[in-house]
């Protein structure tokens, strides 16, 4: 064991300084020429610019035929040039794995690092240049996109998720006993995808584990999942003291909680307690949204399909009053003016992944193209900000404008008039950046 965490503890030097090189080397000047910038305050296109990136953010924005010096020059023919996609709720190892993967006796980190890297890269190739993994065994992960060892999004880690015994993130075999009791730790456990916390004391342990190892906010189960086999939809979970014990330990470190909960009565005890965002929140109702809104809660949620073909049945059964509720939620939400993020959050079918894009025009039956290209951008990006001094990348997302990180697609297209471009990456995102760094050009 001693030696095992040596070499995990050296790996993780050698990603940091890696990194740093990486960052270094990122000195090339790109132009794009003849770009019409996506205006997320007025919804529409400027008049052609020209966009000069320099040591990983915007420098200039100007027209005419300034001539900044030796630079890459992309010419943009009038394209749309829009920040980089952001989802806030993936799970980047949860996501990459089927549940017969998980619970294998082959799995290891080895694989899960083949299949969660795979993923990554393709994300990124569909345009998310900035994600919020909401909890799961992420470090790794993303110490290898930073260091430039693997290719992906900016990752903002929960780490682990923290849960109560029989909580949504207890995903013990009906074989394996309490850690507390029996002193053995769960499978789930070993692989840093959840901790089993019970008490005020174990649950600031488990906060400080995951802000040890970097966590960018904690992620914790306030109430009953769809994906797990103990808790119904409807149970509450964590008391009072045992969530403001995570709440108080976040925000020691400068950052905040956010909760999985559906229901009315989980997501007033935790804002309560003083969390900042709640996960999903399908179930819950006007009085509940109205605590949200004079709360400033964020309200980061999804816009789900009924079931896939390989959903077990009792999941399928699980999720039918989840399902009902987002019908409501969404227009009540944008009603009351609440702070609204959006994300995915595959679990499980991997195959889901490649629906990552057309998820986002789900939303159009609540939301204007302008409305909805805000909301995956700028919007998301203002969350992930919430995490205040533990933000992996210091910076302004989200915008086109300068000073701003050059995270950046180049469109075919006007999404603006056609969200429909968003759904097809592979042909109508013709240049991908993500700071600064060209990952796709179809330019050339």
């Amino acid at each position: 064991m001693r030696q095992r965490i040596q070499y995990t503890y050296i790996t993780y030097l050698l990603l940091f300084f890696a990194s740093l090189s990486a960052w270094a080397q990122n000195e090339e000047k790109i132009i794009f020429t003849n770009v019409r910038l996506l205006d997320l305050n007025s919804g529409s296109l400027t008049s052609p610019r020209n966009v000069l990136i320099e040591e990983g953010k915007i420098k200039n924005i100007f027209s005419g035929t300034e001539n900044p010096g030796e630079a890459k020059i992309i010419d943009g023919s009038g394209r749309t040039l829009m920040p980089g996609l952001i989802d806030v709720h993936v799970h980047m190892a949860f996501g990459a794995l089927t549940m017969r993967e998980m619970m294998s006796p082959m799995l290891s980190e080895g694989v899960i690092m083949e299949k969660v890297g795979g993923n990554a890269e393709r994300m990124l190739m569909r345009g998310f240049t900035s994600v919020r993994d909401a909890g799961g065994p992420i470090f790794p992960l993303k110490m290898g996109i930073d260091a430039g060892k693997l290719t992906g999004p900016r990752i903002w880690p929960s780490g682990a998720t923290i849960s109560q015994t029989a909580g949504h993130g207890d995903f013990r075999t009906p074989d394996e006993k309490s850690r507390r009791f029996f002193g053995e730790p769960s499978r789930a456990e070993r692989f840093n995808a959840t901790f089993i916390a019970d008490g005020r004391d174990e649950v600031l342990t488990a906060t400080r584990e995951n802000l040890r190892f970097g966590a960018s906010q904690i992620k914790l189960m306030a109430g009953g999942g769809t994906s797990s086999a103990y808790d119904p939809v409807d149970v509450t979970q964590y008391t009072f003291d045992e969530m403001r014990a995570a709440v108080e330990a976040a925000e020691d470190w400068g950052t905040y909680v956010m909760v999985h909960a559906y229901t009315p009565r989980a997501v007033q005890r935790a804002i309560k307690a003083g969390v900042k965002c709640v996960e999903h929140g399908q179930m819950l109702d006007q009085k509940t949204l109205r605590l949200m809104k004079r709360k400033g809660v964020w309200l980061s949620t999804q816009n789900l399909v009924e079931s896939t073909p390989d959903m077990d049945p009792q999941r399928v059964e699980k999720r039918k009053p989840v399902i009902e509720g987002q019908a409501q939620l969404w227009p009540m939400a944008k009603k009351m003016k609440l702070k609204i993020a959006w994300g995915t959050d595959f679990l499980f079918e991997p195959e889901l992944n490649e629906q990552q894009n057309s998820y986002i025009l789900r939303l159009q039956q609540w939301f204007s193209n302008a409305e909805i290209l805000k909301m995956v951008t700028a919007d998301n990006a203002e969350l992930l900000q919430l995490s205040g001094l533990r933000s992996p990348y210091p910076g302004r997302l989200g915008v086109v404008e300068e000073g701003a990180l050059a995270d950046l697609i180049l469109v075919d297209g006007n999404p603006l008039a056609d969200l429909s471009l968003i759904a097809n990456p592979a042909e109508k995102f013709v240049v991908i950046m993500k700071d600064g760094k060209i990952y796709k050009n179809l330019v050339e």
